[in-house]
């Protein structure tokens, strides 16, 4: 497969020849959809356009025309000579966390109707932010997504081992499908005890379903999970099905409108796990798709990180909504096999990624019980966004905070595509600053600060509660608010370096990110199997997975060749609950291998809990050994740039910084106009035409030979 190379960040691709393939990846965000379209010499274009809540295909397609403008080109055109077309969707996880999925049923095993009810003991308080943790009174489960009386129990039952135990009753198991029926079920969801060890029930409910009502969506839990944890299974069964028609109908529309404008290849979704699927796929396993964006962010991170000798980093992204963290170490983007969303924790293969609602977006309010300032996580969104965009928002946001402090060029924004009203900022955030005796100045400031102590904390969490040291990591800052506050809260994690990726791209990072995925499918085996490690009977499941995988990477398409496995173990001491992921080398493994497997747990395990804390005496077993099987396709590839340096400095304005506590004459640049090399003293803003970098005083930053601008703080 040809790789593509990125020969010039953010510089428009017009006037090439009819003949140009293009590669576009597209991001869908709270409130910005982002494009980034890349030509087979590396010329980048990107894009942004407000989401469209009521039919995000709608900002889809609004971003994709709004490259194609750049490109001089109609839409159609763009699709027709478009090689490969990528997305990330936020479909998934809007419909859950708003709750207005299908309406959906849920057969199980006779005498465990209630599982998905009761939940675990902490469901109650699980994904809660800290502030609402302290107020236990008020601690609820969340709406159910399947109601008690759409669960229906059919007897049958599996053994621990695989075995039929008791035979599935067929009968019972046609009236519970048309008992689900006639309430008008729009997806039913099957997962049956032990399911996952021997799906041979699971899958005769499904056919009857199909046969009954082939238009119902529908799924086994062993077809998203196979590993035990009854709760956490069903729940994700229950939410791909709550999600599933929303979901495959917004794939396979954007898929079919693709395709009326003449592109003709397949679409590609991103997933949670780090890499995409095609519609067929994602159609069917919609909740695989849920926080896919923020993964896009990580793994282009990932592939920068390679290129710039970066073993460590930790990622931030700040959109308009949220603010997403992850972590690169060891150049491993690390991974979590658990997701809560809604209060719901569920099993899921995927990047390990911790969001708050901290973004450009995020409304700042006060706190009527302790009369105290608080930003987020309530955010304005695109509809009607922020109060400075003047498209009816009432209340101050950090958007609006950031106009009124200087870093936001009001007659600037994203490229200049519309004014910001620096009048209406002033005018919401007095409200804030009346109620708390404050200048207006002062609790803008405050805003940000808040926000950025929140981002702060938050990248702390992700780094020290692993064992890892945050000053040993350079942090990558991107999404359309993530330079202009990277350095504030770098400085307070105490990293020394920040990232701003490929200058302008870096606030649709995401959107390229996906372009730089693989096709990749997770396979578990769950085993249990106990130290001394039997090594034939690791090759002989790791042997299986990879057949699975080999034939997967297969019907998409994939060369062998280009064919990628990974292995990993969930390992853990004997009688402990928690399990620690260790990768297991390719190849046919002997036992000298297996016992450095248990070495290598070992020294994972002191890692995250400190020297000493391993307790080898205990015993090691293994519960799931995983594959990852992964298809190369096409992806970018950097190369250093020559470009001149232009008149960068285009002139000053007063710049509020808390750090001098005053208004300051500022420097502003024209980011597109530096050469490589150029080296900026903060205080500074440098300005691109999708995001605003925010040099503060005491960091130094530099413009490198890829386009990157590197920050170095004081």
């Amino acid at each position: 497969m040809k790789n593509s190379r990125i020969a010039s960040a953010g510089r428009n691709c017009g006037g090439q020849e009819k003949t140009v393939e293009y590669f576009c990846g597209v991001d869908t965000g709270g409130t910005f959809t982002d494009c980034v379209v890349m030509d087979a010499d590396g010329r980048i274009t990107i894009a942004k356009s407000p989401s469209t809540p009521s039919d995000f295909a709608g900002g889809f397609f609004n971003a994709l025309e709004v490259a194609a403008d750049k490109l001089e080109l109609s839409l159609a055109q763009l699709m027709a000579r478009t090689k490969m077309l990528l997305h990330g969707t936020t479909v998934g996880t809007n419909a859950i966390v708003q709750m207005q999925g299908a309406k959906t049923g849920l057969i199980t095993t006779r005498g465990h109707r209630d599982a998905l009810i009761m939940m675990r003991s902490v469901g109650r308080s699980a994904g809660l932010p800290i502030e609402k943790l302290l107020h236990v009174s008020r601690h609820k489960k969340p709406e159910p997504i399947i109601p008690r009386t759409l669960i229906q129990e059919v007897s049958e039952r599996i053994d621990w081992k695989g075995a039929v135990y008791l035979p599935l009753n067929e009968d019972e198991a046609r009236e519970a499908i048309a008992y689900l029926l006639a309430q008008d079920v729009e997806s039913i969801a099957i997962s049956l005890l032990w399911g996952f060890l021997n799906p041979v029930h699971e899958l005769a409910v499904k056919k009857m379903v199909q046969e009954t009502a082939p238009g119902v969506f529908v799924t086994c839990a062993h077809e998203l999970i196979a590993k035990p944890g009854e709760y956490e299974r069903t729940a994700a069964t229950a939410i791909n099905c709550f999600i599933g028609p929303s979901s495959s109908g917004y794939i396979q529309r954007v898929q079919q409108r693709a395709k009326s404008l003449g592109y003709v290849q397949p679409l590609l979704i991103m997933q949670a796990s780090g890499g995409v699927a095609t519609v067929t796929e994602a159609a069917q396993k919609p909740l695989f798709t849920i926080g896919s964006g923020p993964v896009g962010g990580i793994i282009g991170a990932q592939f920068l990180a390679g290129t710039l000798g970066h073993k460590n980093v930790i990622t931030s992204d700040v959109g308009g909504t949220s603010f997403d963290v992850g972590i690169i170490n060891e150049g491993r983007a690390l991974t979590s096999s658990e997701t809560i969303l809604n209060q719901y924790t569920f099993f899921m293969p995927q990047l390990d990624i911790v969001s708050i609602g901290s973004g450009g977006g995020s409304v700042v309010w006060i706190d009527e019980l302790s009369n105290t300032m608080r930003v987020g996580p309530q955010s304005a969104g695109a509809d009607p966004g922020p109060a400075c965009y003047n498209w009816g928002g009432k209340e101050p946001t950090i958007t609006d905070a950031n106009l009124i402090l200087g870093y936001l060029n009001p007659d600037n924004f994203l490229g200049g595509k519309f004014s910001l009203d620096a009048e209406i900022s002033l005018q919401t955030m007095q409200q804030v600053a009346d109620r708390l005796g404050m200048d207006v100045v002062e609790a803008a400031s405050g805003a940000g600060q808040i926000v950025e102590f929140h981002m702060a904390d938050l990248m702390r969490q992700m780094t020290v509660q692993r064992g890892l040291d945050p000053r040993d990591f350079v942090v990558y800052a991107y999404g359309g608010g993530g330079p202009a506050h990277a350095v504030a809260y770098s400085r307070e994690l105490g990293c020394k370096t920040v990232v701003v990726p490929l200058g302008s791209v870096a606030s649709t990072w995401s959107a390229l990110g996906i372009q730089s995925a693989d096709v990749l499918h997770v396979y578990e085996k769950a085993e249990l199997l106990i130290a001394p490690f039997d090594h034939a009977r690791l090759n002989e499941i790791f042997a299986g997975l990879e057949e699975q995988g080999r034939r997967q990477l297969a019907e998409d398409g994939v060369a062998p060749e280009h064919m990628r496995f990974l292995r990993y173990a969930d390992m853990k001491f004997r009688l402990q609950i928690h399990r620690v992921e260790v990768p297991v080398p390719g190849g046919l493994l002997t036992a000298p291998d297996a016992a450095t497997l248990m070495q290598t747990f070992s020294d994972q395990y002191e890692t995250l809990y400190g020297k000493g804390s391993a307790f080898k005496d205990a015993g090691m077993e293994i519960g799931v050994l995983r594959l990852a099987a992964a298809g190369g396709i096409p992806r970018p590839s950097l190369q250093t740039q020559a470009r001149s340096a232009d008149a960068a400095l285009v002139g000053e304005r007063d710049v509020y910084w808390r750090e001098l506590q005053r208004f300051t004459p500022t420097n502003v640049y024209t980011g597109m106009s530096l050469a490589a090399g150029s080296r900026i003293d903060g205080p500074a803003i440098i300005e691109m035409p999708e995001t605003t970098i925010v040099l503060r005083p005491h960091s130094v930053g530099q413009l490198d030979s890829y386009g990157n601008f590197v920050i170095e703080l004081q």
